[in-house]
């Protein structure tokens, strides 16, 4: 059973994947791969956010919601295999200084969308202020 709910959830991530990512690229008509760099800095965000809610005892839901949320959509959304393989085509066509900037752009940004939707989610884990 848990693996059909992460086959679901990596099949809803991927087809959001290529959902959101082709939207962006085809509004954003360049060579630099806008919308795989979206899916990735939203896709940290997303697994940060869900990451943190899962410490100890506080995730809201069932074990399988988790596989199906954190395993599946999320590890079907996130695209750096995507990201892998356009930074190779981006040196191989001589657009080095294109590819050292998406590197540097998609490790960073997507550690700070991390960082961000763990600190969202520790903020939302806590009890109102008396």
């Amino acid at each position: 059973m848990i693996y059909l709910l992460i086959a679901l959830g990596g099949a809803a991530g991927s087809v959001s994947r290529y959902w959101l990512s082709t939207a962006i690229d085809t509004r954003t008509a360049s060579a630099f791969p806008w919308g795989t760099l979206a899916v990735n800095v939203i896709g940290s965000v997303l697994i940060g956010f869900l990451a943190n809610l899962t410490i100890g005892d506080r995730f809201i839901g069932s074990p399988q919601l988790r596989f199906f949320l954190m395993t599946g959509f999320c590890g079907g959304y996130t695209t750096f295999s995507s990201f892998s393989l356009q930074t190779l085509t981006l040196m191989k066509d001589g657009e080095w200084p294109m590819a050292a900037a998406y590197i540097i752009g998609s490790v960073l940004i997507c550690l700070v969308g991390v960082w961000l939707g763990h600190a969202a989610a520790g903020l939302w884990q806590r009890p109102p202020l008396a």
